[in-house]
């Protein structure tokens, strides 16, 4: 049996240990097979999901530049050293050792510098080691190698044996093993080690591209979750800007002459955890009304669907479009801090509930820097005195409008019916857009002067779907008022903050603004109407969406049937079971057409005129052989001015899966636009605009 003795290593920066090796009576330099090389560090960070570790790795652009960083940490004793990584979403604190996100709360997670790993029988993935015990490891590494010396035992400060079998195969065992190797008998559990990331299944991402070309916000709809696994609106966010960062790099092409394609930033907008925090209190009032019975189900309902409540009441709306607004603001501002350079532009994604209050936002913007409003919204300058007027003509004469005094006295109006008028009995009586919109704010203004219940009108800005708010955000039994307009009410008055900025375009995905318009008594969308400071507007949906509904039929005339249009597979044209549906549809048509046109030449006696050339109006003219999409593009009417005349309803392709029963899949296809790559893809379109992109069919 060999001797053992027991050697002390010291290295500058490294804890010293205590290893056990075979003396060897013979210099063993010439019995090296291949030389030593230092372990390639790369950056990890622990992602905690469940309370669960899951070490994830930095790309390796973070990776290298955290490295560089801790090469200099020595000379900077006392400064903290912070790396922005994660396409500046995050930033590490070296001496910490800490990862913290920028734009929203997130627990800082731990990160380490990362050479050597470890894994147990029924893990799944591999587990980085301590920088320590790294460095305990990778010194023991090296004297096998240089001295070619193997199945060494190496002891570690945790009582724990590790086995240096050769440079491929090493094991961990517990302190609990007292031989080595353990007996089969023996329940022991030894975990497999790895040096350095090249040895281990791990994906490394390859980083994301430095320059930022557009600028996206995402809002969510109603409750904490936001897709069928619970996950919240930041990894729902996540998985779209993954999405899209792998759409840019397979769909489009990365220089077109002297254009070169970044990346588009996507942040996230949580308003739910601003209405249900403490500061509002709402959670707990609801908790004391609450039913004891079916908890679970009560929670839940008390998380999502009276969200829709909220944001109906004059109150709580309030409260979710001045968080929305802000924390829109707060983003936009904090990114330009983060990118100087950034020239591009920005755009609106709105889920659901999200949809909505962005749609209301977007209609209540102001178009010119002197704060001048649209001119389909109604004019929040006019004299905060008019309720002090006793007459119609004084109203009149007051705002510039005596000259249509005649019209409403031709129709026998005072003051008192000039109150119970809708905006469409003036329209009706030809009175012009602009004095229409002055004679119903002040008419609303006057009545809430005569009731004692009006607000200081001068700070309220309206919409044709808005009424009075409670200005001081607190709740109330008295009566709200209603701004009336063509057909039926709108919605509760509230003031609407302003955006820092003019969005490119709004996307909405599964959204009820439709309905939502509907039951406000709004039929109809002025073709001619369009967001004061958005030009582009896309309404998404699933066919199967329960929540979500059409635009397009509000804008169009009621006689025609425009079917929404038909999404491409991001991978081309649409899904095989759709081709196969649509082919035999055809097919069974040309089929009915077939018999018809032989049944009728049967039927019919041959006229003369045919034999004497009356067919050549029937020849086909020669035109370019263009796609089924161009063609269909081709034939769409103008719709409104929303989307500046092109299409708004846009629908995806169900999966074939998806075919087999819409009702079961129903809550899912509401889910499924924060993982649907032809939604990404959408939204790639609309924001690169004229840059070709391969593999579709747009």
């Amino acid at each position: 049996m060999s001797s053992h003795r027991v050697l002390k290593i010291s290295r500058p920066e490294r804890s010293s240990f205590y290893w056990s090796w075979r003396v060897v009576p013979h210099v063993l330099i010439m019995n090296v097979v291949e030389p030593y090389e230092p372990v390639q560090h790369h950056w990890f960070y622990n992602q905690q999901t469940d309370s669960k570790d899951s070490w994830q790795p930095f790309s390796r652009e973070d990776s290298q530049r955290l490295e560089e960083a801790y090469s200099r940490v020595g000379k900077k004793e006392k400064d903290e050293v912070v790396v922005a990584t994660d396409g500046r979403r995050y930033d590490v604190r070296l001496r910490e050792r800490q990862r913290y996100s920028v734009y929203w709360e997130q627990k800082p997670a731990e990160v380490r510098r990362c050479s050597w790993f470890h894994k147990g029988n029924k893990d799944l993935n591999y587990t980085p080691y301590s920088e320590d015990l790294s460095d305990f490891l990778e010194d023991a590494y090296m004297i096998a190698m240089t001295l070619n010396e193997w199945k060494q035992n190496v002891e570690l400060p945790t009582g724990d044996t590790v086995i240096l079998h050769n440079p491929k195969l090493m094991m961990q065992y517990p302190s609990s093993c007292k031989e080595f190797p353990p007996s089969p008998n023996e329940r022991t559990q030894p975990r497999t080690l790895k040096r350095g990331t090249e040895n281990i299944p791990v994906e490394i991402p390859e980083g994301e591209p430095e320059m930022v070309d557009h600028l996206v916000f995402m809002v969510h709809g109603i409750g904490p979750a936001c897709d069928i696994r619970l996950r919240g609106i930041v990894q729902c966010v996540n998985e779209f800007r993954n999405a899209s960062n792998s759409l840019l790099k397979s769909h489009f092409r990365q220089s077109e002459g002297s254009c070169i394609i970044g990346r588009v930033e996507y942040l996230p907008v949580n308003w739910h955890k601003v209405l249900h925090g403490e500061t509002i209190g709402v959670d707990k009032d609801i908790e004391r009304i609450t039913l004891p019975s079916i908890s679970r189900l009560r929670q839940f309902s008390n998380d999502t669907v009276l969200d829709l409540f909220f944001y109906n009441s004059a109150t709580y709306c309030q409260t979710i479009v001045d968080t929305v607004a802000s924390e829109i603001n707060r983003l936009h501002s904090l990114f330009l801090q983060r990118h100087p350079d950034f020239t591009g532009h920005a755009s609106l994604v709105g889920h659901s509930l999200g949809s909505l209050i962005l749609f209301d936002l977007l209609t209540n913007q102001e178009t010119d820097a002197d704060g001048t409003p649209h001119e389909l919204r109604e004019d929040a300058h006019v004299d905060p005195g008019c309720g002090s007027y006793e007459s119609l003509e004084e109203v009149l004469k007051g705002h510039g409008l005596e000259e249509h005094l005649n019209t409403l006295h031709r129709e026998q109006m005072d003051m008192e019916s000039l109150m119970l008028c809708s905006e469409k009995d003036l329209k009706d009586i030809g009175i012009p857009l602009g004095p229409r919109k002055k004679m119903m704010n002040c008419v609303k203004k006057w009545k809430h002067s005569r009731s004692g219940s009006g607000h200081a009108a001068k700070n309220e800005t309206h919409s044709p779907s808005l009424g009075m708010r409670n200005e001081h955000h607190t709740p109330t039994t008295s009566a709200v008022d209603y701004q009336h307009f063509d057909v039926g009410i709108g919605q509760v008055s509230i003031d609407y903050p302003q955006l820092a900025f003019h969005p490119q375009a709004f996307f909405a995905m599964g959204s009820p603004i439709g309905m939502f318009l509907i039951v406000r008594g709004l039929k109809r969308i002025d073709p001619n109407y369009s967001f004061p400071t958005c030009k582009s507007f896309y309404n998404i949906f699933h066919p199967f969406d329960p929540v979500a509904y059409r635009i397009e039929p509000m804008i169009l005339p009621q006689d025609m049937d425009l079917p929404p249009m038909l999404i491409p597979h991001h991978k081309g044209r649409k899904r095989m079971h759709l081709e196969l549906k649509e082919g035999l549809t055809r097919v069974s048509s040309d089929l009915l057409g077939s018999l018809r046109m032989v049944w009728q030449s049967i039927s019919q006696v041959p006229a003369p005129a045919l034999a004497e050339g009356g067919i050549s109006s029937m020849t086909p003219t020669d035109e370019a052989e263009v796609s089924p999409m161009e063609q269909e593009e081709r034939n769409f009417p103008k719709v409104g001015t929303l989307n500046r005349g092109r299409r708004i309803d846009f629908v995806l392709q169900e999966t074939p899966i998806e075919s087999f029963n819409e009702y079961l899949f129903a809550i899912q296809s509401h889910l499924c636009y924060w993982e649907s790559e032809d939604t990404a893809l959408l939204v790639l379109r609309e924001i690169y605009g004229n840059i070709p992109a391969r593999n579709t069919n747009f």
